[in-house]
């Protein structure tokens, strides 16, 4: 029999619903009815909208294209069982752990991926992986809630050839450690590697905190197996103040995790969790050699040298801080950057204005991510008539060489 009439079906919108392994597909059925043939394609006791067609070759044209697009063989996947997260004792780096859905313990017609995502408080984002493996290991930050979701992928020959993930998923939130007398977390941490040679951390302790607390540093990176203590604490008005890693190897472009606790006649101290990469913490050297001059033309020439040790002069951007006179005698300040140069030339001013100089370094961001200022050189001027403690050697007219500390060949 023949009808004529309208053609409808209905389409189920990509995770419109959650899957559910109680629901049954009603696979390309037809069902014939006065005035209406209706084609159901993959429909479930939750349907949603109908999209009414005019022509019975589009109607299957969409209805095929629909039907790949959705993956509709019957086959649904479950999401991963058994989430756990771990602490090793790496103040951060935790490992994460999963089961393969039970459903899926004996087959082996198709392969099984897992999605993973982590929240990243460090960057405020969610960051995704696939991986064949039931474990993963990722970077936290404990003083904020770690987030974990994990899906499951299928595909192989029980999907035809089809890419399947579970719309479910198992996650996992773990609340961070709220333990410890409140107002004792200390404060300011932050650390220095100075000149690229030797590292020194610092805090500043809590206002609130008892004065016979004691505070500790731990640390760990992927180079040790276990967490180590502090090698040398600072010490300030006889409390712990920092640590001092001088002589430690410590590595750069990894993770280094810091735990600082301690306890007091109150209680347990709250505990303070930081990671960072020292190559991010580099503070060059005090720039000690400045030679300015004046040239035929009576412009400023200045130059200046780097500071020796382990920084590639190619990685140093320069910062140069100018002081001019004016008529009235003030000092009109202006910073001026050069980049990798380490020279400057400015036109002449007033023949009796007074002209200062400064530079400073810190590593640029084809070096590191960021990187601390070194401190200002001491002030060079023209004319030298308010130096001090500096001496000076003249080759021709009109230049002046500038040595900080003590001249060549003298100790």
């Amino acid at each position: 029999m023949h009808h004529k009439g309208l053609f409808t079906v209905a389409f189920i919108r990509e995770g419109s619903f959650r899957e559910n392994k109680h629901l049954r597909p009603l696979c390309l059925k037809a069902r014939h009815e006065p005035a209406t043939f209706r084609l159901c394609g993959c429909l479930y006791n939750r349907m949603a909208s109908k999209v009414r067609i005019a022509h019975y070759g589009t109607l299957m044209l969409l209805l095929l294209t629909w039907y790949e697009r959705m993956h509709c063989l019957g086959i649904t996947v479950d999401p991963p069982e058994d989430l756990v997260i771990s602490d090793p004792g790496h103040f951060g780096h935790l490992q994460i752990k999963w089961s393969p859905p039970a459903t899926l313990m004996n087959d082996t017609d198709c392969s099984k991926l897992y999605h993973l995502e982590y929240f990243d408080t460090y960057r405020n984002s969610w960051d995704a992986i696939r991986t064949p493996g039931t474990e993963y290991s990722a970077q936290f930050d404990l003083m904020k809630d770690v987030r974990v979701r994990v899906y499951t992928v299928l595909r192989g020959s029980c999907t035809n050839g089809t890419v399947v993930q579970s719309r479910d998923f198992a996650e996992l939130v773990q609340k961070p450690s709220s333990t410890g007398v409140t107002g004792t977390a200390v404060q300011g941490f932050d650390c220095v590697y100075h000149n690229r040679q030797y590292l020194k951390c610092y805090w500043e302790a809590n206002p609130k905190m008892a004065a016979k607390a004691q505070r500790n540093l731990y640390f760990w990176h992927k180079g040790l197996e276990k967490a180590d203590e502090c090698p040398k604490y600072l010490i300030s008005d006889g409390t712990r103040s920092g640590c001092d890693f001088t002589g430690k190897a410590v590595p750069e472009f990894s993770d280094i995790n810091f735990c600082v606790n301690g306890s007091s006649p109150e209680g347990p101290l709250i505990t303070t969790f930081i990671s960072l990469q020292i190559q991010n913490h580099v503070k060059p050297e005090i720039t000690e050699k400045v030679n300015l001059q004046t040239g035929p033309d009576k412009r400023l020439e200045m130059q200046w040298e780097g500071p020796s040790g382990n920084i590639p002069g190619h990685c140093l951007q320069w910062e140069v801080e100018h002081k001019q006179e004016g008529p009235d005698g003030k000092m009109a300040t202006r910073l001026m950057a050069t980049g990798e140069q380490t020279s400057l030339t400015l036109p002449s001013g007033r023949d009796d204005g007074r002209n200062c100089f400064r530079v400073r370094s810190k590593l640029d961001k084809y070096c590191a991510h960021k990187g601390l200022w070194s401190e200002w050189s001491r002030p060079t001027c023209h004319p030298d008539r308010h130096l001090k403690k500096q001496r000076t050697t003249s080759t021709r007219p009109g230049e002046l060489h500038v040595f900080f500390g003590a001249p060549p060949g003298r100790p």
